[in-house]
C-alpha cells in the first residue's frame, strides 16, 4: 500500500510548479492500492480556504478544484479512517522533538505506519527529514 500526504496531491489539481513532475512520477507508478486518509481532505480544504483568504484564488476559482480532487480521491484512493491507535503513534512521535514534526503530519505519518504502508510520498521536506528518521520508508516523489 502507498500513502499519499496531501502536498503531493495538491499540485495533481492545482497548477504549481511541481504539477508537470508530480503527474509524471505518478503516471509511472504502479497502481497498488493507494491511500490517503480523511486527514488528507481536512488538510486539503484548510489549503483551499487559506488561498481563498491569501487572495491567491478566489472563491469561485476554488469549487472546480475542490472538484477535482474529489473526483480523484474517490477514482484513485482508499480513503484510511485514523484509528485510536493512529493518534497516540502520532503524539509518540511528537514528544521526539528532533523531528520538527507537525501534529497532521505526525497523524499522517502514524496512519500510513500503522497500516504498513511500503512507500509514503510527500512534498513536504519536514516530514520527509522526519519520517526517514523514524524509519519510515519516505519518499519525495519526482523531486
Amino acid at each position: 500500500m502507498r500513502y499519499f500526504d496531501t502536498s503531493i496531491l495538491i499540485p495533481l489539481v492545482m497548477r504549481e510548479a511541481s504539477s508537470d513532475q508530480v503527474s509524471n512520477f505518478l503516471a509511472a507508478l504502479p497502481f497498488d492500492h493507494w491511500s490517503i486518509s480523511d486527514w488528507t481532505t481536512v488538510e486539503f480544504a484548510s489549503f483551499l480556504a487559506r488561498a481563498i483568504r491569501m487572495d491567491q484564488i478566489s472563491a469561485r476559482e476554488a469549487v472546480p478544484i475542490r472538484d477535482r480532487f474529489q473526483m480523484m480521491i474517490e477514482e484513485s484512493f482508499v480513503t484510511l479512517l485514523p484509528s485510536r491507535a493512529d493518534y497516540r503513534l502520532a503524539r509518540d512521535y511528537l514528544v521526539q522533538p528532533d523531528t520538527g514534526l507537525r501534529a497532521g503530519d505526525a497523524l499522517h505519518l502514524a496512519i500510513a505506519a500503522n497500516n504498513a504502508a511500503s512507500e509514503i510520498h510527500t512534498l513536504d521536506r519536514i516530514m520527509l527529514k522526519a519520517g526517514t528518521r523514524l524509519g519510515l520508508p519516505m519518499s519525495n516523489g519526482p523531486l
